[in-house]
């Protein structure tokens, strides 16, 4: 099986059930946790290319209420969310999983069946 990599911070409810679900299924996994080792620019743009980086940007979390009170209501632009990500990794969406070249973004039991047990 490829190399699977869980990003998220481990008290958020999604990444929990998504390390119990690889857990319950004996599935190996590397977990990178955004609030002690931060995530790179490198990597946001590298994901950025995969999904656009309006999938990664979670615009209903509180992180991000507070950044728009305080920046006011600017255009959002590529590098401007790369660069709020960097900064407050609260913004990013949990969890995101490397596997096999792609991501997979949030947990979803039965898309994780697919793509983890039934190759």
């Amino acid at each position: 099986m490829n190399k699977i990599t869980v990003y998220g911070i481990p008290n958020c409810d999604s990444v929990k059930k998504t390390l119990e679900w690889l857990k319950q299924g004996n599935i190996p996994y590397e977990f990178h946790n955004y609030k002690t080792e931060g995530i790179s620019e490198f990597k946001l743009k590298q994901w950025s290319k995969l999904t656009g980086w309006e999938k990664l940007f979670n615009k209903k979390s509180s992180t991000w209420r507070k950044v728009m009170s305080e920046a006011g209501n600017e255009n959002l632009t590529s590098a401007k969310a790369l660069k709020l990500m960097m900064e407050n990794t609260s913004i990013i969406k949990r969890p995101i999983i490397e596997f096999n070249g792609s991501l997979l973004i949030g947990f979803d039991a039965s898309n994780f069946e697919i793509q983890f047990l039934k190759q």
